[in-house]
Parts: C-alpha cells; structure tokens; sequence
C-alpha cells in the first residue's frame, strides 16, 4: 500500500451514557441555577458523572468544543463571514496567522476558488474593518467579507 492512500476513518465508538449526554447537550441547556445537574436527572446520572463524561470526551477530542454561542451582533459586536484565496503552498502557514487572531472562529477549507472561510466576530461592528486590515497585513493575502444580508436559524441536531 502506497504511503499517499488513506484508509477510512472509523467513526467514534460510544458508550450508552456518551450517546445520550451528546444528543442531550445538542439541544441546550435548560436555564435553571444547576443546569448540569438538570440534564444529569433527566438523564438518570450524577452531575459529577456527567460532567466527567464531558470532560473526558473533550480530553479525547470526541468534542472539539463545548460551549455557549453568543450572537455578537445582538450584543452590540459585529459579526460577519470572510473568505481567502490561499495558495496550496501557505496554506498552512496562513492558517496558522489567521487562526492566531482571537476574533477568528469556524476557520474552515473549502474545495473553492476562495478556499478558506472563517467567521470574525468582534467587540463592535467597526472592529471587522481594523481585524480584516490586520489579517491582511500578516499574511499578506486579502480577505474577502460577506456580512450577512439576511438571518436563517437552522436548528442542527447530529444524533449519535
């Protein structure tokens, strides 16, 4: 076998108690003072065994995050889509100085023209136009940025 084919991937094998804290947690958190010992109930578990699982799937990196989404634009911050055009040979190397910009998150490849996306949100909405200068600045390539026009809420739940 060649050192360039790839064998596919097996999806992640999970326990009973991984599965429904998963599908659980892919519908939020109810707002009540212990929402972790809530869901824990619900669930037919402890608090500290849910929050363990949690942990240990985050540790695993079975979960890569596990956190609140904010929506920046309602809180006063801005919020848009930006888009480069990278060349195979930086792709890496850009990715690494994009990524470093804490405004960034959702810092995707595509198979496009504009081959990567990611997503800036910042303090207030004048803050894109500085982030976008400054990203430009350190890699040395533009950024393209697509405010949003109009807003979709898609409920996406990927049960496991």
């Amino acid at each position: 076998m060649s050192a360039a084919t790839e064998l596919p991937q097996a999806e992640p094998r999970f326990t009973e108690v991984e599965r429904a804290i998963i599908n659980r947690l892919q519908t939020g958190l109810p707002l009540v003072h212990s929402p972790y010992a809530a869901v824990a109930s619900e669930l037919g578990l402890t608090e500290q065994a849910l929050l363990h699982t949690l942990s240990d799937l985050l540790d695993r990196r079975i979960l890569t995050r596990f956190g609140p989404m904010f929506h920046a634009g309602e809180m006063g911050g801005g919020l848009t889509l930006a888009a480069m055009r990278i060349p195979e040979q930086d792709f890496e190397a850009v990715t690494e100085k994009v990524n470093s910009f804490d405004e960034v998150a959702h810092n995707y490849r595509r198979e496009h023209e504009l081959n990567m996306w990611f997503v800036l949100a910042t303090e207030t909405p004048e803050d894109i136009a500085r982030v976008i200068g400054e990203i430009e600045s350190a890699t040395g390539y533009p950024v393209y940025n697509m405010p949003k026009e109009e807003e979709f809420h898609v409920h996406l739940h990927f049960p496991v």
